[in-house]
């Protein structure tokens, strides 16, 4: 071996050897890399390739999802007509409501003959000027003057009876509006053939005029002693 001179140049001047690694580094390098080849090989084997599953095994599953749903839209339907009924039940409740017409009267003149001839109505007095209120839902279908009534407004029903609010100083509601049991109606007065302040009210059912105490005593409401059901009250509230 031929030793170099100290005149001649150094090749490996200026730069930077990188040391070789020991053997044993090698071989730690070499035996990472094949163990982690062989996890991933094992990690590939154990995923079922799609198309390799039995038809049988999605078939299955397709059914159970299918049950799932099912299930899911029974339950969503249960609900749907629980939540209707409800709604349901509280129309029917709101058609339930009758009330009285007003609050702190007279209860005068009832129905029967008066004076030789059929008194229709009753007539509860109270101070002109007082609001009356409609004793259940339904439509007008009378507001303002009515001949020996003087300013009235008639009220159709749901059901098909109809009330009559007579003698009004003043009336609050027009022809065709749709009012609720407790929706002001007009005011108490002294209009038309009246011999003083008070409200007359009529019932009449298929155009007949029926005694109103009996007929709103079977409907929940003592006009004559001025009581209403509970449930009317909570209603109106």
């Amino acid at each position: 071996m031929r030793q170099r001179l100290s005149s001649e140049p150094d090749r490996y001047r200026g730069r930077r050897r990188v040391p070789t690694p020991p053997r044993s580094r090698y071989a730690a390098v070499v035996t990472t890399a094949f163990v982690g080849a062989g996890v991933v090989a094992l990690g590939a084997g154990a995923m079922p390739d799609a198309k390799s599953v039995n038809p049988s095994v999605l078939d299955d599953l397709r059914a159970a999802s299918t049950l799932d749903q099912g299930a899911a839209d029974r339950t969503e339907s249960a609900n749907r007509a629980s939540r209707d009924s409800e709604r349901g039940g509280d129309a029917a409740a709101e058609d339930e409501v009758w009330l009285l017409p007003l609050q702190g009267y007279d209860f005068n003149s009832p129905y029967g003959m008066r004076w030789g001839k059929l008194h229709t109505g009753v007539d509860l007095v109270a101070p002109e000027g007082t609001p009356y209120v409609a004793i259940h839902d339904g439509m007008v279908t009378k507001a303002g003057w009515f001949g020996g009534y003087g300013y009235t407004v008639i009220v159709q029903h749901t059901d098909g009876s109809e009330a009559i609010y007579g003698h009004s100083s003043a009336v609050s509601v027009r022809e065709g509006q749709q009012v609720k049991a407790g929706d002001q109606l007009g005011l108490v007065g002294s209009t038309g053939h009246s011999y003083g302040s008070h409200l007359h009210v009529e019932i009449h059912v298929k155009g007949e005029p029926l005694d109103p105490v009996p007929w709103l005593q079977d409907r929940g409401v003592d006009i004559k002693l001025q009581t209403e059901a509970i449930y009317s009250e909570v209603a109106a509230s």
